[in-house]
């Protein structure tokens, strides 16, 4: 087997950890925006989601012998329903009491490590929630014995991998293909105009804040899963980034993976560069390696501002008063 291949079976996977996350959250906070709610609390609702998720897999864990990708899948899920009701509160603050969606936001960001670390230290005495399994599926029969792409996709993966690509399909076909996206695309466009063809604005603002809800609390489960064996109330910047990947993909899924690969590309360099044959022999210093991902996000963005194509609507309060 060439060093070529050698890089690349170590490699790819590491791409896949990173970017599924980061696409799935940025998802969600286009369908938040496509709404006209500005949702930057996507950190937050990771740390949330991630931090309920990981003790729930850590009951089940210690509690039954249920195979571990059940468990795991119930991870995902119990991290999406704690997005739903953590994402309540921003979606009642902008979209009934016509907050600040910055302010509210940034409410939820500051509250939610704060609340992980305490309930951590309550129940454990330390500020980590410790998960025993290894949740990577070491091969998938049949598919994992394709050449060449088998090894790249269906080995060393995870379960959060397809689940991502799933929701990416989804996301798509319900923005693209159906009313209900039609109508939430419109309410982040022109919300008057909507609300005179009898759509229910404050509706389908609620259900963009909740399917990013959604989405973030599962991707802060996914993050966990895919990088530690602990959650330590942090996910490492990733709800900024996923608001990078999003702003950087034009509020459009198909840019958004792309953007997700770009920035996961950025990360896996700045993380596993001395597993990289071409990067390990440069005089370049390892703090400038693992700056890499943030200073392309403030390059990339500085360009992409220009021509950003946000939601006319987008962060603006709905005044039925002003139609």
């Amino acid at each position: 087997m060439s060093e070529f291949t050698n890089q690349l079976y170590f490699l790819v996977p590491l791409f896949l950890a990173s970017a599924v996350p980061l696409a799935v959250v940025a998802l969600g906070g286009l369908f938040s925006e496509r709404s006209g709610v500005i949702n930057i609390a996507l950190e937050g609702i990771m740390i949330m989601g991630g931090f309920v998720g990981i003790m729930f897999i850590r009951f089940l864990e210690n509690a039954t012998d249920l195979p571990m990708q059940l468990i795991a899948f119930f991870g995902l899920i119990v991290g999406l329903i704690t997005g739903v009701v953590f994402s309540t509160a921003h979606a009642f603050a902008s979209i009934n009491m016509k907050a600040n969606q910055i302010i509210s936001a940034t409410a939820l960001n500051m509250f939610a490590p704060a609340v992980a670390i305490f309930t951590a230290r309550m129940l454990w005495q330390t500020d980590r929630v410790v998960i025993s399994g290894n949740y990577r599926i070491e091969n998938i029969p049949f598919l994992s014995e394709i050449p060449l792409i088998g090894p790249l996709f269906f080995q060393n993966t995870y379960l959060s991998t397809f689940i991502g690509i799933a929701l990416f399909i989804v996301a798509t076909i319900v923005l693209y293909k159906t009313r209900l996206g039609l109508r939430l695309r419109s309410c982040g466009e022109n919300p008057h105009a909507s609300d005179s063809l009898g759509v229910n604005v404050l509706k389908m603002r609620y259900v963009g804040v909740l399917v990013s809800g959604a989405m973030a609390g599962m991707g802060g489960v996914i993050f966990v899963l895919s990088f530690a064996t602990r959650f330590d109330a942090s996910v490492a910047g990733f709800g900024f980034l996923a608001l990078a990947v999003m702003i950087f993909g034009q509020w459009k899924p198909k840019r958004i993976i792309v953007a997700a690969l770009f920035f996961a590309t950025m990360r896996v360099i700045g993380s596993a560069y001395s597993g990289i044959g071409i990067l390990e022999n440069l005089p370049i210093a390892p703090d400038v390696y693992r700056m890499l991902p943030y200073v392309a996000t403030l390059i990339v963005l500085a360009f992409a501002s220009k021509y950003s194509q946000a939601p006319a609507a987008s962060g603006e309060p709905y005044d039925v008063g002003k139609r």
